[in-house]
């Protein structure tokens, strides 16, 4: 099984990004968490999760807003 993450822009369009591969979605979920930011910065503002050909979840990297 390989775990992967795909990366799209404000529009919703894919955007090039690494092309890591993990072993197991807690190692995918763990690296995201280190490099969230980099992605950001470089117009990323949607991940998607996918294993093999199967999309786990999507999840913004846009920050929320404060109440």
């Amino acid at each position: 099984m390989a775990w992967m993450w795909r990366y799209l822009d404000q529009a919703g369009e894919p955007v090039e990004g690494p092309t890591e591969v993990f072993g197991s979605q807690s190692d995918a979920e763990s690296w995201l968490g280190q490099c969230w930011r980099e992605l950001s910065e470089k117009g990323v503002t949607t991940v998607r999760l996918v294993e093999d050909d199967r999309q786990e979840y999507e999840m913004s990297l846009r920050p929320t807003p404060a109440s």
